[in-house]
């Protein structure tokens, strides 16, 4: 078992007088797809924002590569290799696809923009990923469909050399051919070496793509579990009672 890329120990937040995440322990793999599950309110994304710098713990540890670092905002965060792809992608509709995955990172030859260089970036890394669903990069992403949109703003995010790769329910709204598009591509993404954190709600999502299960509840982890040692019904379990029939595989 190789160690983890991302280990967060003891996290604790609050808002004011909202407790929202007490002691949480987690840890990403390399080459590894890590779910994170728990209901409403459970505190993912507060725990996903202490990762990329929104937000900064009351106390608790961050290693990164097994050495305690420091992350107080953005940009620390993404000078790590973390990348996160939220909800709404944060794409620009009016914007072709290699302009998008340049977005605010573009790339210069002194105050004029070096199109071809980009271009034959945002070609390779979408070869790498071995995208097939677009047509051209030059296409604007207002012509792109729910899953081609996501497709390139997680190109945008391994475009960058990440190690570290958040996903927000990225099946969100989209139909089965495109789910199966992003989930093929997420799995692609652990293959090539990236850990990866993926935020789910669905179950059949999670246990289609993931290695690992980590489950919140009410601001505690409640298990973090291998994938293949649980069943369905025991990770409902955790997510709504925190506690689950005895299973193998936790990691501490």
């Amino acid at each position: 078992m190789t160690d983890p890329i991302l280990s967060l120990k003891g996290i604790n937040k609050s808002f004011g007088p909202v407790h929202v995440l007490r002691g949480v322990d987690f840890d990403a793999y390399p080459g590894e797809v890590t779910a994170l599950v728990g209901d409403n309110g459970a505190g993912k994304s507060t725990l996903i924002k202490c990762i990329a710098g929104i937000y900064t713990p009351e106390s608790g540890d961050i290693f990164f590569n097994n050495e305690k670092v420091s992350i107080h905002g953005p940009r620390d965060s993404t000078a790590l290799g973390i990348e996160i792809v939220y909800q709404d992608l944060a794409l620009c509709d009016n914007l072709d696809i290699v302009h998008n995955m340049f977005l605010g990172r573009e790339v210069k030859n002194g105050y004029i923009l070096n199109e071809a260089n980009m271009e034959a970036l945002a070609r390779q890394t979408l070869d790498g990923l071995s995208v097939r669903t677009v047509k051209s990069i030059r296409q604007t992403v207002a012509s792109l469909s729910g899953g081609q949109r996501q497709t390139v703003a997680i190109a945008r995010a391994v475009l960058w050399n990440s190690k570290v790769v958040i996903l927000d329910e990225p099946t969100a709204a989209l139909g089965v051919a495109q789910t199966e598009q992003v989930l093929n591509l997420v799995r692609r993404l652990a293959d090539k070496g990236l850990a990866v954190i993926l935020i789910s709600h669905n179950l059949n999502d999670v246990f289609q793509v993931a290695d690992n299960i980590s489950a919140l509840y009410l601001g505690q982890m409640a298990g973090q579990v291998k994938k293949k040692e649980v069943t369905t019904s025991q990770v409902i379990e955790l997510i709504t009672t925190g506690k689950s029939t005895p299973f193998t595989g936790v990691r501490s």
